[in-house]
């Protein structure tokens, strides 16, 4: 991790700098690692972030839910990437969920939406997306090659369908505790570092049931500084100075125009004299665009224009 470290030692919680203020536990994500053993974690938790998604759309609890902990989530695993972009995580099924997404920047801006149909009555992962698939897809914001895995979802849970993703895709060891209600989604990660460094073999199965006391209501409740000095005061810590997370879309009316671009003016055409105008929603923020006419020729006539501009006679 980045930033600066502060010992925790057994049973206390001692930053370095006494006199730097604390920053708030709200929207932050935390680092840490287990010295001295070959397991490190992330602990995040997702207030006005969370509550910025579900202001613009109005999902129902079970939807709600599993996209908040997969909010929290894809928050996690960004933290454990060393990139400059964007990290989409998506569960595609057949089920009354037809689709989540979640997606997660270097600088830690979310954003996030999801699909469903009627019959919502469970929160099993498997019954409410059926038969579907795992995809996460990395975008590098220098324009080098996305790198994207798909897996078939395993797992009853949005923690069991990660951690089954991590061990056959990444080969590491990953194992989450997430949890999300109509205010707050949280979530807490712990990897098995593949370099042995230690000597302490136990370290990783000790972290292991240590972390599986922690109650969902824990989770969402309490300080990520007072979940992990109930989960490890007796083990040796190093946390990370907090990072704040916060909401973002990168939706914009360039973005749509160029999208409009890729269409064709034949195809923008032919919409707009059924339609009238061109509407445009984002699935994300909810942001409306709208283009008549007047706007689409404009669109067109600057292309030709820059065409034109860079034609050499």
């Amino acid at each position: 991790g980045t930033g600066v470290a502060s010992r925790v030692s057994r049973a206390t919680f001692q930053p370095m700098d006494s006199h730097r203020p604390t920053p708030p536990d709200g929207d932050t994500l935390t680092r840490f690692m287990f010295e001295h053993a070959e397991v490190r974690g992330e602990s995040v938790r997702l207030d006005a972030t969370w509550r910025a998604v579900l202001a613009r759309h109005h999902y129902p609890e079970p939807v709600r839910n599993l996209l908040g902990e997969m909010m929290a989530a894809c928050a996690l695993l960004a933290a454990t990437l060393k990139f400059e972009g964007a990290l989409i995580m998506q569960m595609q099924g057949s089920g009354p969920v037809t689709l989540l997404v979640v997606e997660c920047d270097s600088e830690f801006h979310l954003r996030a939406t999801a699909k469903w149909r009627d019959d919502l009555a469970d929160e099993d992962v498997r019954a409410l997306l059926g038969d579907g698939k795992f995809v996460i897809t990395i975008d590098p914001k220098t324009g080098g090659q996305a790198y994207q895995s798909i897996v078939a979802l395993e797992g009853a849970t949005v923690s069991e369908v990660l951690g089954h993703y991590m061990l056959r895709s990444e080969q590491l060891e990953t194992r989450l505790w997430l949890a999300a209600d109509g205010h707050q989604a949280c979530g807490l990660l712990l990897q098995r570092l593949p370099e042995k460094t230690s000597d302490d073999e136990d370290a990783w199965n000790r972290a292991l049931n240590l972390a599986g006391t922690l109650t969902p209501d824990e989770l969402l409740s309490l300080p990520a500084r007072e979940v992990l000095h109930r989960l490890f005061h007796e083990e040796d810590l190093r946390l990370f100075d907090p990072q704040p997370v916060s909401f973002r879309c990168t939706c914009s009316r360039d973005r749509v125009t160029a999208m409009l671009r890729m269409l064709g003016l034949d195809e923008v055409r032919s919409i707009l004299s059924e339609q009238g105008r061109i509407d445009v929603d984002c699935e994300f923020c909810n942001q409306h665009y709208s283009f008549d006419p007047v706007d689409a020729e404009q669109i067109f006539a600057a292309e030709v224009l820059t065409q034109a501009g860079n034609t050499r006679h």
